[in-house]
């Protein structure tokens, strides 16, 4: 760095002294070198073999004065350790705390202010190996010589975080760095240095130190991948764009320590040479270099890419490696190839989605890509369609299917050109194979076909009503095996009526039954019948044909009236009519329109009644006189309808004449006495439905009544008469009774029979539990040793035998104690004592349900 000095005519004046001046020009003498505006000398190139110092001028020029300075710069070549060590090793400069300084400028007295020196960096190499505390500067203000100075230091490094890197000796004013540096983690500092007296008051102006850590090479290239994959098609033109890889360097990018630089180390295989590929020495885009690329020999290359700091220098540079995996992807190069020029099949007649044969090709391609899929197309000798050619999606085979069935009496044999192709087209300038076009030989086998009815179905008009034997038709079938004799035979196989018969030898169709239009099974005056045809070959062979007869329709139904059954009012009205119809299950021309009369026989029908015709299909029954008794009357009518020759019926129609409201309606009364019950009729039936109801209503007040008798009743039976027991549930795992919910005072004996004995005659109860103290049973220790056991169980046996109040037989005792070594024998073998005090004779007074109980208890001394 060049600094311009304020008095350069004083060559006594020091380095320190100088300051640097921005606003001035610098033009060097040598183009390899340039000076910056603030004084930075570069280098413009590579300078790598300096058997001798470099020398050059250097001019300088003021932007705002006319001052020119010039310098002579000299330079040598040195290794960046040597230039650290003479950095480091430099004896320590002084800074002096910047002073101003006025002079005369006009003579009014006024004065400039000259401009303030600029303190130099200090500069400082990364990872020094010390010894520390190292000292970089020494710090002075020109007053120490008159008042005592102290010396600190402030800022990132010193009194902030990270502390304690720099210190100054506060009467001496050098300053330290304390440990090694490190650029990657902080470039620079800045700090502010102070002078104060003894006092602490200011004495010089604060200056500030910018402290500059020089980057050493001392961080390797490192890629952000130590695998990266890339692809190029195959077939690629020389310069094609493969991939980039990228590798960053933590030093200082502006200086060779963090240039990086990219090689190619190896690449494998070397097929079809060792150098298809290159890459970009500064960007990392890796190309190819020569054509040549084919996927079917090498369908991936692996590249070792080498990064080097120092702009590439193996010599000083540090150096790290990655790998690039370069596939090549596939195009279509290759056209499908048949294996065989000619295939062969054979097919049996009318069979479809049979495979005929499959096709067989050979691909070189990227399998199961559209470059590798074939499509297989018949170009000849199929003008029917009779065959379709599927791609197995595995095998990529072709599998040559007939999809419309092939004749042998028409066709015996096909001869079928095909030709394959892929899906994809095929790249640029590859020409179709020979092979991809093939021919296929089809053999057609005869089969025994079923014999065909020419017509099916077969159509038919007849009138119905033809008699039984009639011939209707010849329905015959024809073999298709023209090259075969055989013998067609016929049979009934759906007659629904059962009103026909076939030939078994020549099908002819005749009646069995009198065909009827009107019959459930004519469906839309067609009758359906199918029949079947079956030959003689190996394995037989059968044909079905239908046969549809269309009924003609005759007049052989007579019309039905509708309605049946009306009402109408008792005195003629005018809204007082019923309208009648009929019904015919023939069709056109042989139904309406109808006639409707009514019979000269009664002759009442014709006085009451009379009928007006509305339309070719309806007419008007109305009285003709002005009143008629209410009733049910039944009236006769003859319905003639159309046919030729027509049909008559006559039908009756039962019409209820009844009394009408205002409103020309029934009333009830009315309808009932239409209906033909009288006034007498009416209250007999109300009569019993009251009488019904009663006898009812009876028998559920009996019903609760001796309900109620039987709840009130008390229970004033003898006990030997009552034949109720408790119900104790056995089918428990407990305790035995004293865990069950049970009234066992009944069984317990009482502690006299005196309640017993003064009760009055008739019922006797003794479950009463007697009001005495109860015995004291022994206590079981809470640990118990197995000797002990025996004299436990003994001691509870004779509390039991002496308890008033325990039931009159043996308990089972729980004393719920598990272990083993017991010396005490089978409970089972233990009796019960009696001390005789006992008297067990009143229990022959309760009854035969005790008995048993009393031979036990009061048997005496022969038991």
């Amino acid at each position: 760095i060049i600094y311009i000095c304020k008095h350069p005519n004083i060559p006594s004046m020091k380095f320190e002294d100088c300051q640097r001046n921005r606003e001035v020009g610098f033009v060097s003498s040598d183009p390899n070198f340039s000076v910056r505006p603030d004084g930075t000398v570069y280098a413009e190139q590579e300078v790598a073999n300096l058997s001798e110092p470099v020398q050059f001028m250097v001019t300088a020029r003021g932007l705002h004065d006319p001052h020119i300075w010039e310098t002579t710069v000299k330079l040598a070549l040195i290794g960046i350790e040597e230039m650290l060590s003479r950095v480091w090793d430099s004896p320590p400069r002084v800074i002096k705390f910047l002073r101003k300084h006025q002079r005369g400028s006009s003579a009014n007295g006024l004065r400039r202010q000259k401009r303030d020196w600029v303190i130099p960096p200090i500069n400082v190499p990364e990872n020094s190996r010390g010894p520390f505390p190292h000292m970089l500067v020494r710090i002075r203000s020109d007053q120490d010589k008159d008042v005592g100075i102290r010396y600190s230091i402030t800022g990132a490094g010193a009194d902030q975080p990270p502390s304690g890197i720099y210190n100054i000796d506060p009467i001496s004013g050098n300053m330290f760095v304390t440990q090694p540096l490190d650029r990657e983690e902080r470039a620079s500092f800045h700090l502010r240095a102070h002078a104060v007296d003894m006092n602490g008051n200011q004495v010089e102006n604060p200056i500030d130190l910018y402290i500059y850590v020089i980057d050493m090479n001392d961080n390797r290239p490192e890629f952000q991948n130590q695998v990266y994959n890339g692809s190029v098609a195959e077939g690629s033109k020389p310069g094609s764009s493969v991939m980039q890889v990228t590798a960053t360097d933590s030093d200082d990018s502006t200086t060779a320590n963090g240039m990086v630089r990219y090689r190619i180390l190896s690449q494998s295989p070397h097929s079809p040479i060792p150098n298809m590929f290159t890459i970009n020495s500064e960007t990392g885009d890796i190309v190819t270099v020569a054509a040549g690329l084919d996927r079917e020999k090498v369908s991936q290359y692996t590249i070792i890419v080498q990064a080097t700091d120092m702009e590439g220098n193996l010599n000083f540079g540090l150096s790290n490696t990655a790998t690039a995996l370069i596939s090549i992807t596939d195009i279509n190069d290759n056209p499908p190839e048949l294996t065989v020029r000619t295939f062969s099949g054979e097919v049996p007649e009318n069979k479809v989605n049979v495979v005929v044969t499959n096709l067989t090709v050979v691909d070189r391609d990227q399998p199961h890509s559209p470059n590798w899929n074939a499509v297989y197309r018949i170009v000849s000798g199929d003008p029917s369609g009779h065959f379709t050619i599927r791609t197995n999606p595995i095998t990529n085979e072709g599998m040559l299917t007939v999809v419309k069935p092939v004749d042998f009496e028409f066709n015996r044999a096909f001869m079928l050109t095909v030709v394959v192709s892929n899906q994809a087209h095929l790249a640029s300038g590859i020409q179709s194979s020979l092979q991809s076009t093939a021919g296929v030989t089809i053999s057609v086998q005869d089969v025994n076909e079923p014999p065909v009815f020419p017509v099916n179905p077969k159509v038919i008009r007849f009138e119905e009503g033809v008699p039984a034997g009639t011939t209707l038709t010849v329905f015959a079938a024809q073999d298709p095996d023209h090259f075969i004799h055989q013998t067609v035979r016929y049979s009934k196989l759906s007659d629904p009526a059962n009103w026909l018969k076939i030939n078994r030898t020549n099908g002819q169709i005749t009646t069995m039954a009198l065909l009827d239009r009107e019959s459930i099974y004519v469906k839309n005056n067609v009758y359906e019948a199918t029949f079947l045809a079956f030959d003689n070959g190996s394995p037989q062979a059968s044909g079905t044909g239908t046969l549809q007869i269309n009924l003609i329709d005759v007049n052989d139904n007579a019309p039905v009236l509708i309605p049946r059954e009306a009402q109408v009012c008792e005195r003629a009205r005018p809204n007082s009519r019923i309208n009648i119809t009929a019904s015919d299950a023939d069709a056109e021309p042989n139904i309406g329109p109808f006639v409707f009369e009514l019979p000269s026989f009664p002759a009442s029908v014709r006085r009451n009644w009379t009928i007006s015709r509305l339309n070719g299909d309806y007419a008007q029954l109305r009285l003709r006189i002005p009143y008629l008794e209410a009733s049910v009357y039944e009236i006769p009518i003859i319905v003639s309808d159309s046919g030729n020759p027509p049909l008559s019926n006559r039908s009756v129609i039962r019409v209820k004449v009844c009394p009408c409201d205002d409103n020309g309606d029934c009333s009830a009364t009315g309808a009932v006495a239409a209906a033909g019950l009288g006034t007498g009729a009416i209250i007999a039936i109300l009569i019993c439905i009251i009488i019904l109801l009663s006898m009812v209503l009876l028998f559920v007040v009996w019903m609760k009544r001796r309900e109620k008798e039987r709840q009130a009743k008390p229970l004033l039976i003898d006990p030997e008469d009552d034949v109720r027991d408790n119900i104790l549930k056995y089918d428990e795992e407990g305790g035995g009774e004293e865990d069950q919910d049970y009234d066992l005072s009944q069984l317990q004996q009482p502690e006299s029979l005196d309640h017993i004995i003064n009760k009055p005659t008739g019922v006797r109860r003794v479950d009463e539990r007697p009001v005495i103290a109860e015995s004291q049973y022994p206590v079981r220790p809470s640990l118990p040793h197995p000797g002990d056991i025996g004299d436990f169980i003994n001691d509870g046996l004779r509390a039991a035998d002496n308890d008033p109040t325990a039931p009159p037989y043996d308990s089972l005792l729980v004393f719920d104690y598990e272990g083993s070594g017991s010396t005490a024998g089978s409970v089972s073998s233990l009796n019960s004592t009696s001390s005789g005090d006992q008297d067990y004779d009143y229990l022959n007074d309760w009854g035969p349900r005790f008995k048993k109980l009393a031979d036990l208890y009061g048997g005496g001394d022969d038991d």
